[in-house]
């Protein structure tokens, strides 16, 4: 769809008459909003499966190789978006705006039939018994049983999940309840990189907007705004073989490397700093004076501030990523059995989803709470810094908020012992349970008696 909306019909569908074709405004949009909505669909479907097809072939390796395997796996998907960022970035604003459309759908197809080809070795049928519909029937039956558990029933349990056992008068077994359990554990996790999600979308919004409108002339060459997100890939390039080789290095001298959860909250102080510097490169970037730059055959009026000053903020983006996103895949992947390892990955990619709507939220926010005073159409006469000191406020107090919860997640040892419990245990748990329960009220019924 979105080649189709791109090209100039113009250009390429004229008649013998010379009379040319044109879409109506009103149908580029429909088409392009389809073009979105099915990249979208596609994006969200495989960015959870991905990941955890690659590493099943990992299973029963240790916490390092696991996490050096996500390091790498990282290190080849922003090789690929270096590649995508100057190769299509300066093909649109050099050779033809419009290839740029074409070859994100080449390639895609290219893809497909790779991966029909390949079909038989990427193949992989999980243990039943962990559906998503099973996780939230687990949830929603305990929540039926407490609200039952207060108007009628009496008895106390360790969680509130446990209501939905069936010795528990529940309606799942043990087996069930005690996945959900270990996959409600980590939902303090996904729930706190809603915001460093946030973060992460300034690259393509707010960063964006400050190196449109900044000096982007490298001598005589304009530089495309893309190239400003190939800084903060850098460091994801480099600091990948770096951390394999700490490592290495700690193992071998037999000292512990940093822990995942250690590794996210450096990950969180280098976007919060990262945030913050660029509300400092904003004020410095006003106090410029402004000139003309032609972008996309628009001429714009810009801060004569060049665009490369903008660099540490990219760079300290790049950093956190590059220790977030190994380490926060490393935890559910280790921590959940076999069962419910692909749902606690979807949830971490709705997690990212729901950063990203939560950062537009904010953007909404500010600019109809600022009446469009933080960033008008000439951003030298809005205070878009002030929404970076903001957000880098929030982000401090949810770094700080991530501290207080991490130590739920240093021992990554304990995968799937509590989940693997046989349908004889089960039988044997609920026969003690009936036990118990008549052997209570056989003892009142004797204490009763006169």
């Amino acid at each position: 769809m979105l080649p189709v909306v791109a090209f100039p019909f113009e250009d390429f569908y004229i008649d013998t008459h010379h009379m040319s074709h044109q879409l109506e405004p009103r149908q580029q949009q429909i088409l392009f909003y389809t073009g979105l909505l099915a990249a979208a669909l596609g994006i969200g479907g495989i960015r959870a499966i991905l990941c955890p097809m690659a590493a099943y072939s990992l299973q029963g390796h240790d916490q390092h190789q696991l996490l050096a395997f996500f390091n790498w796996f990282y290190w080849l998907v922003n090789l690929n978006s270096t590649i995508v960022f100057l190769g299509i970035a300066f093909i649109q604003q050099s050779v033809a705006q419009n290839l740029g459309f074409l070859i994100p759908f080449t390639s895609v197809l290219l893809a497909l039939i790779a991966i029909h080809m390949m079909r038989s070795k990427l193949t992989y049928k999980p243990k039943r018994g962990g559906s998503l519909l099973t996780t939230l029937g687990v949830f929603l039956n305990s929540l039926k049983m407490c609200c039952l558990y207060y108007r009628h029933l009496s008895g106390d349990v360790a969680s509130w999940l446990d209501r939905a056992k069936e010795n528990n008068g529940g309606r799942y077994s043990e087996t069930h309840v005690e996945n959900v359990k270990v996959l409600a554990k980590l939902f303090p996790l996904y729930g706190l990189q809603l915001l460093y999600r946030a973060c992460v979308t300034q690259i393509p919004s707010g960063y964006y907007i400050q190196t449109m409108n900044s000096n982007l002339h490298l001598s005589s060459l304009l530089l495309p705004i893309g190239a400003m997100n190939v800084i903060s890939i850098l460091p994801l390039l480099l600091l990948a073989p770096l951390i394999e080789c700490v490592t290495t290095c700690c193992l071998s001298m037999g000292k512990t490397p940093l822990a995942p959860v250690k590794l996210i909250t450096l990950g969180h102080v280098c976007a919060t700093l990262s945030v913050l510097v660029a509300g400092l490169s904003e004020l410095q970037r006003k106090t410029f004076p402004l000139v003309e730059q032609t972008l996309s055959g628009k001429v714009l009026q810009v801060s004569s501030m060049p665009c490369f000053q903008l660099a540490p903020q990219y760079v300290l983006l790049g950093l956190a990523e590059a220790l977030v996103s190994p380490a926060c895949c490393l935890i559910p992947f280790q921590l959940t059995p076999n069962h419910i390892r692909g749902i606690s990955l979807h949830f971490l990619t709705l997690s990212y989803g729901g950063g990203c709507f939560l950062g537009a939220f904010i953007i909404q926010l500010v600019y109809f709470s600022s009446g469009g005073n933080f960033y008008p159409n000439t951003l030298h006469d809005g205070n878009l810094e002030r929404f970076f000191f903001f957000l880098a406020t929030l982000m401090a107090i949810n770094t700080l908020a991530f501290w207080s919860v991490s130590y739920r997640y240093i021992d990554l040892s304990v995968q799937g012992r509590a989940q693997a419990v046989s349908p004889l245990t089960e039988k044997l748990l609920h026969y003690k349970a009936t036990l118990r329960f008549y052997d209570t009220v056989d003892h009142t019924s004797v204490d009763s008696v006169p």
